[in-house]
């Protein structure tokens, strides 16, 4: 079986994962949130517009896709996660 620390579960408009990811202090837990979607940097790109801030820029993530982390305008970052 495949046993990465990572979790999916539903959430009301798209799936998330909860990763563990050393050093980054999400809500003080340490666990972030990453949401699925079609493509990361067009995700940024909105969450930008918004008024978010990108904290971490599209980056691949090898053979899982790619990934990048966002923070909101009430200071809560979250992931976002793709395959393109």
């Amino acid at each position: 079986g495949d046993h990465r620390d990572l979790h999916s579960f539903p959430t009301r408009r798209s799936s998330g994962s909860l990763v563990k990811m050393d050093g980054m202090k999400a809500g003080g837990s340490g666990t972030m949130v990453y949401f699925g979607c079609e493509d990361c940097a067009v995700e940024e790109s909105r969450a930008e517009a918004a008024g978010g801030k990108i904290i971490q820029p599209k980056m691949s993530i090898g053979e899982h896709g790619f990934c990048s982390m966002i923070v909101d305008t009430e200071g809560n970052s979250f992931g976002l996660h793709s395959m393109k």
